[in-house]
């Protein structure tokens, strides 16, 4: 059963409990979500609920454990970008399929053309990380 991002956020904020409950029966029982999801629940937990990039981070890098969804691995190194960066979640995506080696990509946003090119052997390894690290 695939869940939008509000059944997701219910899950993972538990703020109202009636359907943060029906969120967790689902969930538990194998959810699944699309990648999209991702980035609007980014969104919504940093703009709507002032939740710091960290944090937002580490929630969403605990419920992948919960959910299935494709790309995990990609979306894991981008939380992990995203909580270590400055860059928004987008364009940790991005980075973070290019890292892999699966994806490149072109762009016109001048600071990450600087941010792929100077890439580091360095920054490669920060996202291999554990999210603890975050």
């Amino acid at each position: 059963m695939y869940i939008d991002t509000n059944y997701l956020l219910r899950y993972m904020l538990n703020d109202i409990p009636e359907q943060s409950k029906m969120a967790a029966d689902i969930i538990m029982d194998g959810a699944e979500i699309y990648p999209e999801t991702i980035p609007e629940a980014v969104y919504v937990l940093q703009k709507i609920y002032k939740i710091d990039r960290k944090n937002v981070s580490s929630a969403l890098l605990d419920v992948l454990d919960d959910i299935t969804v494709e790309r995990k691995d990609q979306i894991r190194e981008a939380l992990m970008l995203f909580c270590r960066t400055r860059l928004d979640y987008i364009d940790c995506l991005l980075l973070a399929g290019f890292l892999s080696g699966k994806n490149d990509f072109v762009t016109f946003d001048k600071k990450l053309q600087n941010r792929k090119k100077t890439l580091s052997s360095n920054e490669k390894k920060l996202t291999k990380l554990p999210p603890e690290v975050c």
